[in-house]
């Protein structure tokens, strides 16, 4: 994931996660804000019930490579905090799991060879 669609701010954080109705999907819950920018930002968000931070690290580094493989639309802002549940399950169906949440959001642009 490119730093220019990265939120680190934690006012950010609150204002969307206050303003946003969260979409809940298996592991995850998704907040959304639409903005004026010509581009779209991801944050997220990995509890402490998680694990240590070697486990925390590991499921945010796995969540960015999902992300950065598909295009996504413009205009908006994505809170994306992890549950516990997330422990239990393998590369692959958090990969197929987050996908799924992100295009019931209709965030991923279609691409014709994918």
């Amino acid at each position: 994931m490119k730093k220019i669609n990265i939120l680190k701010n934690s006012r950010d954080f609150d204002r969307i996660i206050k303003g946003g109705k969260p979409y809940k999907y298996k592991d995850y819950i998704i907040y959304l804000e639409k903005n004026t920018n010509d581009v779209y930002k991801f944050g997220l968000s990995v509890g402490k019930k998680i694990g240590n931070a070697v486990n925390r690290n590991k499921v945010k580094r796995q969540l960015k490579a999902i992300i950065s493989k598909k295009h996504y639309q413009n205009n908006f802002n994505c809170i994306i905090i992890v549950g516990k549940g997330i422990n239990e399950k393998n590369f692959e169906q958090r990969k197929e799991n987050l996908l799924i949440a992100l295009k019931n959001l209709n965030l991923i642009k279609e691409k014709s060879n994918e």
